[in-house]
């Protein structure tokens, strides 16, 4: 249940960002007009309308969820202060609370692991696939590993020894095999097809 109220609560709070960077794109004049009041420069509003909008998205798809989100709190918490800060006002004061808690709400959901739903969390699940492939096959392959070096092993140990074969040496200094007995070098008989 907790990773329903969780993307649902990460939608709910990217469409706060996805419409208000829409209303600031709508209304490029007012937005710069605004801008202007707190001696920001008005070159400003294009782009942090287009900054709510496409962190907004990242939210709502759940890439770099993190980092978006910590992005996102410190931009109300500069909204709070260069455009909420008339703390007589009761409609400022209320403005400032509002964007205190959803930096609040950003920082809790900055703060929680990969979600369901997320770009973030199936890229996470296949780097934990990726892994468990690479383990076994590293796994597989030192098996195969000692399988070789226990049948080389094996295989040494039945192998004829110089002592368990006996040898001559020949007149031309060469060793040959005296399997017989008989002091002379075994010569193969060979056969003719």
């Amino acid at each position: 249940m907790s990773m329903i109220f969780g993307f649902v609560g990460r939608l709910m709070i990217a469409l706060l960002f996805i419409v208000a960077g829409a209303n600031k794109l709508a209304d490029i004049a007012g937005t710069q007009n605004m801008i202007a009041s707190v001696g920001l420069p008005t070159g400003l509003a294009i782009p942090a309308a287009l900054f709510e909008i496409g962190a907004g998205l990242a939210l709502v798809f759940g890439v770099l969820t993190r980092l978006v989100a910590l992005l996102l709190a410190l931009f109300c918490l500069a909204t709070a202060f260069f455009f909420h800060n008339d703390f007589v006002d009761p409609a400022q004061a209320t403005a400032l609370l509002k964007n205190l808690a959803i930096a609040g709400g950003l920082l809790c959901l900055c703060g929680l692991d990969t979600m369901r739903w997320s770009y973030d969390a199936m890229r996470e699940k296949r780097r934990r696939e990726a892994a468990a492939r690479d383990a076994q096959s590293r796994a597989h392959d030192a098996e195969v590993r000692a399988a070789r070096a226990e049948g080389e092993a094996a295989g040494a140990r039945s192998a004829p020894t110089s002592v368990d074969t006996p040898s001559v040496v020949t007149p031309s200094g060469d060793v040959a095999t005296d399997l017989n007995g008989d002091g002379l070098p075994d010569t193969g008989k060979r056969r003719w097809l």
